[in-house]
């Protein structure tokens, strides 16, 4: 039960900045916080991270920790790039930005640093893989 609640949030949560990042930013609320843009990338792509991280361990019971850490460091790399040349080419009201996927990058970076510490704490060693 866990490995799907974990696997369908990360799914969920990958189509919520899939969905926010391709349509008209006239549609969303209007936030005068100087590099909003820049920490709300930040925040999608750590949350991304987390959920990515949880849904392949709970699904893969023989890869170690850093390999789906590093798993997780491609897909959100491929996934934020992707992202920026979706909006490059397929739309006309958006356009990519390096300075985005950099964005993306401390966030993914972040929650790899977090998972590595609580590692090392062996707090994530009570997480067992999931039949």
């Amino acid at each position: 039960m866990l490995k799907k609640i974990c696997l369908g949030a990360a799914f969920f949560w990958a189509g919520i900045i899939l969905y926010l990042c391709l349509i008209r930013i006239s549609e969303l609320p209007a936030l005068s916080i100087p590099y909003i843009d820049k920490l709300l990338h930040a925040f999608f792509y750590f949350v991304f991270s987390l959920l990515w991280f949880y849904a392949l361990r709970f699904n893969s019971r023989s890869k170690s920790r850093a390999k789906i850490l590093w798993i997780v460091f491609f897909l959100s790399l491929f996934f934020g790039i992707a992202i920026e040349l979706f909006q490059t080419y397929l739309t006309t009201y958006r356009s990519g930005d390096i300075l985005d996927v950099l964005a993306n990058m401390s966030g993914t970076l972040l929650a790899i640093l977090i998972i590595i510490i609580l590692d090392k704490k062996d707090f994530l060693s009570k997480i067992p893989p999931q039949p």
